[in-house]
């Protein structure tokens, strides 16, 4: 065994206080890190099922007008469907619509889906009700409609249509459409109610697959896509564009960047908490062992050795602060993650609870940095060994 390394596993740090700030510092870190990867999963998703991560539109699409409907199966379709980011590819078709309930009156997009788009979007349409809608939980609240309520929908277009829809089901919503509240119907009563055949949609969504839900990704598959639509295009297909939720959405993501510098400004705050901590922890063992380091240098152990000995020990007790600190942050999550008692307002929030997601690649680069920043900075103090006169501090008594 390397002498320093004895040495240091019999010297101990006796302040508490420092152990109890290297504990915080490391449970506030995860915590803010778990919660930061959960606020971008979450309202990444959530982007996702409610307009897919790429839309394959008109170049000036209008939802108020009912006579330009896009095919729903290009030529091209094989060639977007082997794209690796890409899971699936859906028609939807939307409709702007007014809903009136008693005395109020709300802005409303309605959104035609297959079975299989509402399935990605974690809606369950009913089957057995006629002309069933599922409706946001925030417009329930507002308009005082609920499951078995009839809701009375006008549609302006060429001429204005009436259409009484049945509410079948309750969601809870993350984001709505230019400023409208977003009701799932099923995609035939949309068709029925434009007067389009079946085969005919108002854009075609793709939903890319988990791992490339990112700004990145999104924005990398909504070009290949462009590309490929434009070499692939028969002179039958409709002169569609690949329209990003990134570009659609721009807030939701400026918003994920804010949070993303959020958690880097505390995780450097709280690295330099613990740093300073330590460094002061440090020095007061330093103080308390000036004699033990003077005999070290009067039986020549270098000032480099002699550092290395109070290093380890510091090391030592990162580590423990670090492991309890992870211990207590992860248990907050799991309590977070299941009971969701922790809520938000989502208006400002976008999600109605504070989300976590424990990315334990990212917790384990967080530790690494954090424990590396503080070793670092433990260098400092350690300065203090080579001011150390073995002729003053070693006294025969």
């Amino acid at each position: 065994m390397d002498v320093s390394f004895f040495i240091a596993s019999r010297i101990r740090f006796k302040e508490r206080i420092v152990m109890s700030c290297i504990t915080v510092s490391f449970l506030v870190v995860i915590v803010a890190v778990a919660v930061s990867s959960g606020f971008r999963t979450e309202i990444r998703n959530g982007v996702s099922r409610v307009t897919g991560d790429v839309q394959l539109t008109l170049p000036r699409l209008n939802y108020l007008e009912e006579s330009t409907p896009v095919n729903s199966a290009p030529s091209y379709m094989d060639e977007i469907l082997a794209i690796e980011a890409v899971e699936s590819v859906q028609p939807v078709v939307y409709r702007a619509g007014i809903v009136k309930n008693s005395d109020q009156i709300f802005g409303v997009m309605v959104k035609g889906v297959t079975d299989a788009s509402a399935s990605d979007a974690g809606i369950q349409m009913p089957d057995s009700v006629i002309l069933g809608v599922c409706i946001p939980s925030a417009f329930a609240e507002r308009s005082g409609l609920a499951v078995g309520d009839r809701m009375l929908t006008y549609f302006i277009g060429d001429n204005v249509k009436l259409r009484q829809f049945n509410v079948a089901g309750i969601y809870e919503s993350l984001v709505e459409t230019d400023g409208r509240y977003l009701i799932y119907a099923d995609i035939a009563d949309l068709r029925r109610l434009n007067g389009w055949k079946e085969g005919q949609a108002s854009m075609l969504e793709v939903m890319l697959k988990d791992g490339y839900r990112d700004e990145q990704n999104i924005e990398a598959a909504s070009d290949e896509i462009g590309f490929k639509m434009n070499a692939y295009a028969s002179e039958e297909d409709d002169v569609l564009v690949a329209m990003s939720s990134v570009s659609r959405f721009p807030q939701l993501f400026d918003w994920l960047g804010l949070i993303d510098f959020n958690v880097f400004f505390i995780l450097l705050l709280m690295t330099i908490v613990a740093g300073f901590n330590m460094i002061s922890g440090l020095l007061i063992m330093l103080f308390e062992n000036i004699s033990t380091i003077g005999l070290l240098k009067s039986l020549g152990m270098t000032d480099r050795s002699i550092a290395k000995v109070f290093l380890a020990s510091s090391a030592v007790l990162v580590l423990k602060g670090m492991v309890l600190g992870n211990a207590l942050a992860f248990l907050l999550c799991f309590i977070q993650d299941k009971t969701h008692i922790l809520r938000l307002d989502p208006e400002n929030y976008f999600v109605s609870f504070v989300p976590v997601n424990l990315d334990f690649g990212t917790v384990f680069l967080a530790d690494a940095a954090v424990f590396a920043a503080i070793m670092l900075l433990l260098l400092i103090p350690s300065l203090f060994i080579s001011r150390v006169d073995p002729a003053e501090t070693v006294r025969v008594r």
